[in-house]
């Protein structure tokens, strides 16, 4: 997977990262660590570009959720944790749509992979990026 960074300028500074390729569980630490890095240096508002990402697993579920908690400024599961890391997911999902990160174009096996497991409950998901800069 490559994980592209660029920046715009919607209300606030947002952070764009583009990835391509496949998000499983050989890669999806490299994302969480990218996000931290970004966040450790300032970032706070997040736009993931998704449409050159041709597959995503539950690893790669993780790894959106955790930029999620991350932005959110509260503490991510430990993925290692396997299930566990999954089952907070669940709780992600009370807490309503996240204001400081979104999805721009997924491709339609992401798409359906995201709604499947009720992601569309937690990410605004938008089929244009300048829509989902003024969304921020």
């Amino acid at each position: 997977m490559n994980i592209t960074v660029s920046k715009a300028q919607g209300r606030v500074p947002v952070t764009i990262l583009r990835l391509e390729g496949q998000l499983d569980g050989q890669n999806f630490q490299q994302l969480i660590d990218r996000a931290k890095q970004l966040y450790g240096a300032g970032s706070r508002d997040f736009l993931l570009d998704l449409s050159d990402l041709a597959y995503i697993s539950s690893a790669g579920l993780v790894a959106l959720h955790t930029i999620a908690l991350l932005a959110r400024g509260e503490a991510p599961p430990d993925p290692e944790q396997g299930w566990a890391a999954m089952k907070s997911l669940d709780r992600s999902r009370g807490a309503g749509k996240q204001e400081h990160v979104k999805v721009v174009n997924p491709t339609a096996e992401v798409n359906s992979v995201l709604d499947m497991v009720g992601f569309s409950q937690i990410f605004d998901i938008f089929s244009d990026q300048e829509q989902a800069l003024k969304a921020f």
